[in-house]
């Protein structure tokens, strides 16, 4: 019987939605979903397929434990009495970090000591050592403290997923992969989609519509922390990895355009597509936002540069104001542009279908989604 593991991965706050229908899709067992992030179980092979497949999910993290503490003694037994020697090499290098928010226990260096004193003393007991050199593979130990609750987790990914390997630099303020691929799904778009975005920055929106409508796995181009865990099954990656490039529709007939004023931006973005492997089905053109006409059967995703990418509040408003004249003059299959302008309708002249409040980070944005709604 192969062990159930729980796993959850963070999200940002208004994509829980697309993130869950992704997890679900992969066969997780007992799903559940609060605000930021989603709760799943399953074997080695999960770990596996949850990192190289999920487009909006941050990381994916393995829960070890989830107990209250009061007391810094609380706090040690709770993480003593996970079996760390089942789980780590006795060379194994265990980084240390965490958060603590409402919590009795609020100082994080002071919990972040705690914690390691223990998997140390549970480690040296546990592999009847007398010393951890902390030489070998690297696990990094996660903790959150809420309300008093301890979660304890291993971090299976390492880097962020956002860090999908296509992307070398990106132009400022650029939005982030993950949001990027939620923004893809809430935009409907499928396999045969034409996308097209007026501000495409490194090509981030077009770039992961395109992996989307290929079915690519964003996870193909790089490696995770869990790739050396001794209770992850070399096997498990092999075979996600292969299931993962027979499941690519190499028939999929999208394709994406990208404008921007900026040569270096395009260039940029015409570098990220072919390193993102959807290079043959992206183009990137320099063009400026006023002579953007987009074709009538196209999906638009944008992002307008808003606050800190232009720094001018006025000039964000006049920028949505000629969107919103593009538009008028020939709407698209639908245009869907997130920003932190709260104000994005009045400008563009136009009241969005539907809105939904989505976190770039920290910074509170609406997602403005435009297309005609089915007459009842």
């Amino acid at each position: 019987m192969s062990t159930l593991y729980t796993l959850v991965a963070p999200c940002f706050f208004g994509t829980e939605s697309t993130l869950h229908f992704e997890i679900k899709r992969l066969g997780a067992q007992n799903i559940q979903v609060t605000d930021g992030r989603i709760a799943f179980q399953g074997g080695a092979e999960l770990i596996a397929a949850a990192n190289l497949n999920l487009r909006t999910a941050e990381r994916v993290l393995l829960q070890l434990a989830t107990y209250r503490a009061l007391t810094f003694d609380e706090l040690f037994d709770g993480c003593y009495a996970i079996p760390w020697e089942e789980l780590l090499p006795a060379d194994a290098a265990f980084p240390v970090k965490g958060s603590s928010l409402s919590s009795q226990l609020s100082s994080v260096p002071a919990c972040q000591s705690i914690i390691k004193k223990a998997i140390v003393k549970r480690l040296l007991a546990g592999h009847k050592t007398s010393a951890l050199p902390e030489t070998g593979d690297v696990y990094k130990v996660r903790f959150s403290l809420r309300k008093d609750t301890v979660e304890i987790y291993l971090d299976t990914s390492g880097d962020g997923l956002h860090k999908r390997g296509y992307r070398r630099n990106a132009t400022l303020a650029p939005i982030k992969e993950t949001l990027a691929a939620a923004i893809a799904d809430l935009g409907r778009v499928r396999r045969d989609s034409l996308v097209q975005d007026p501000f495409c920055g490194s090509g981030t929106l077009v770039i992961e519509a395109a992996q989307k409508a290929l079915n690519l796995a964003p996870g193909l181009r790089r490696r995770f922390a869990a790739e050396h865990f001794s209770f992850v099954p070399p096997e498990a990656w092999a075979q996600q990895r292969q299931k993962a490039l027979e499941e690519v529709r190499k028939d999929a007939a999208f394709e994406g355009v990208g404008y921007d004023i900026d040569p270096a931006a395009v260039a940029l973005a015409n570098a990220n597509a072919k390193l993102a492997g959807v290079g043959e089905r992206c183009r990137f053109e320099v063009a400026d936002v006023k002579d953007f006409a987009p074709a009538q059967n196209a999906t638009v995703l944008t992002n307008p540069p808003y606050g800190e990418r232009l720094g001018d509040a006025s000039e964000a408003a006049a920028l949505a104001r000629t969107l919103g004249q593009v538009w008028q003059h020939s709407p698209a299959q639908g245009l869907y542009a997130i920003t932190a302008d709260g104000d994005f309708e009045q400008h563009f002249g136009k009241k969005a279908a539907r809105r939904r409040k989505i976190y770039n980070g920290m910074i509170p944005c609406q997602l403005y989604m435009y297309f005609e709604q089915p007459k009842r």
